[in-house]
């Protein structure tokens, strides 16, 4: 079983930064494509970023330019790096993990392993 613990959010206003990392119970995340995913209040869970085991990395057309996921594998430590914050950004954010061989994908049925969630707000 393998587990996710999300940290690194919290409350910032619109145009800041914050970094989220999620720490994985697991010796490495070679193997493993990692994705962040989001749900706002009232609205359905969105894939924000995803890296696969071979690096590359897929982005929702909303962050594009914004956000950039990245991996630690040999500290088994996930990151998203998150500027020029809006509003909209809004959420809590989870990660999630898949030691199948895929594609990147925002899909979160692909993904068996998550984590808790961590909270996000970004005021205007």
């Amino acid at each position: 079983q393998v587990q996710l613990v999300e940290s690194g959010g919290g409350s910032v206003q619109a145009g800041g930064s914050l970094r989220l990392s999620c720490t994985a119970s697991i010796n490495t995340l070679s193997s493993f494509t990692m994705a962040w995913f989001r749900q706002a209040p009232g609205k359905e869970r969105e894939g924000v970023a995803c890296i696969a085991a071979d690096g590359r990395t897929k982005y929702a057309d909303s962050v594009k330019g914004r956000f950039t996921i990245s991996r630690d594998n040999a500290k088994t430590i996930l990151y998203l790096q998150m500027d020029s914050l809006e509003p909209e950004d809004t959420a809590m954010y989870y990660c999630a993990a898949s030691d199948r061989w895929m594609n990147p994908s925002l899909f979160g049925t692909r993904y068996p392993y998550w984590g808790q969630g961590i909270q996000v707000a970004v005021s205007s």
